[in-house]
């Protein structure tokens, strides 16, 4: 159990396994999307650029499926946290923004989210729903590209930096779900280390990165999370 008053600020860093519990379909590993659908038809510019209606269609489905899931408890654990602590920070790899949609705030998306859409000329704009409102923008008819980092895209350097600014200035951090592989998010956990961050990591399975933690809770995140803020009623 951690008794969150204890700490200055906190950071938690998800990955596809927070999301998992919430029947969110993930997109590597065993039954992901990738699997059965071919990303370089559907997830690059590449893709985009030659079909930009057919990608759209194909990320409205996606959107569809996840409008269906809800958020689990542990999201709603870290949301009511955030609204009782002063300093409590969300850096995640998902893009299907349970985070919001459970309360929480103080969200870093490293690779964008599936309810915005952008133009190049102009703006970001949130959209949520099964569909699209538009598929061009109204201002300038360029065929706007779903708000996410694609294979091949380079992630937004300042969000990257927003979020190590966090990481390297906390004093607790909590990885949730995360497979430790793909950087620079897998050198996240280092830097909190470095800056001499106590470290937990929340799967449950070993990851590539298990070692740098301080606790490892071999549980999924709902019960973990309940368990580690007890004093957190929702």
């Amino acid at each position: 159990m951690i008794n969150s008053v204890d700490y200055k600020k906190i950071v938690f860093f998800t990955g596809a396994g927070m999301s998992a519990e919430s029947n969110v379909p993930t997109y590597r590993g065993k039954g992901g999307i990738w699997n059965k659908y071919n990303w370089e038809e559907y997830a690059c510019q590449a893709a985009f650029d030659q079909d930009p209606e057919k990608v759209l269609k194909f990320h409205e489905i996606r959107r569809k499926a996840v409008l269906g899931c809800k958020p689990h408890s542990g999201h709603f654990v870290i949301s009511e946290l955030e609204n009782t602590h002063p300093q409590v920070i969300i850096v995640t790899q998902n893009i299907d923004g349970m985070h919001q949609r459970a309360g929480s705030k103080n969200v870093i998306e490293l690779h964008g989210s599936v309810w915005r859409l952008k133009c190049p000329k102009h703006d970001i704009f949130e959209d949520i729903g099964n569909a699209y409102r538009n598929y061009r923008c109204e201002k300038c008819g360029t065929w706007l590209r779903p708000d996410i980092v694609w294979f091949g895209d380079m992630l937004n350097h300042e969000v990257i930096q927003q979020a190590i600014s966090a990481i390297s200035t906390c004093d607790i951090f909590i990885s949730i779900g995360t497979s430790g592989i793909v950087y620079p998010a897998a050198g996240f956990p280092e830097i909190a280390k470095n800056n001499g961050a106590f470290c937990i990591e929340i799967n449950p399975e070993p990851s590539v990165i298990s070692h740098i933690y301080d606790q490892n809770i071999r549980e999924c995140a709902s019960v973990a999370l309940s368990q580690l803020f007890k004093d957190i009623s929702i």
